[in-house]
């Protein structure tokens, strides 16, 4: 399940609940934008703030959605401990 956090130029950001995989406890995100066929997006993890797979965002681009990612990264915690963003 997928929960709203924010939209910034254009960008949406999403969030799973907190999930534990391999021991470790992680929060999965989503970044995407709309374009003229579908959307760019960049997938990831809190607290590790790397992306694991992505399409159509620029080197650059994904530099800035990684400090944006930085930044919110424990509000994200909470909300995803919570259940989202509307029940936290």
């Amino acid at each position: 399940m997928k929960h709203y956090y924010s939209t910034v130029d254009g960008i949406i950001l999403t969030h799973s609940e907190l999930t534990s995989t391999d021991n470790q406890r992680v929060v999965y995100i989503r970044f995407e934008r709309p374009n003229k066929n579908g959307f760019d997006f960049a997938e990831g993890a809190v607290p590790f703030s790397t992306f694991h797979k992505t399409y159509g965002f620029s080197e650059d681009e994904l530099f800035e959605l990684a400090d944006y990612l930085n930044h919110n990264s424990l509000l994200i915690w909470d909300y995803a401990q919570k259940g989202g963003g509307l029940n936290a």
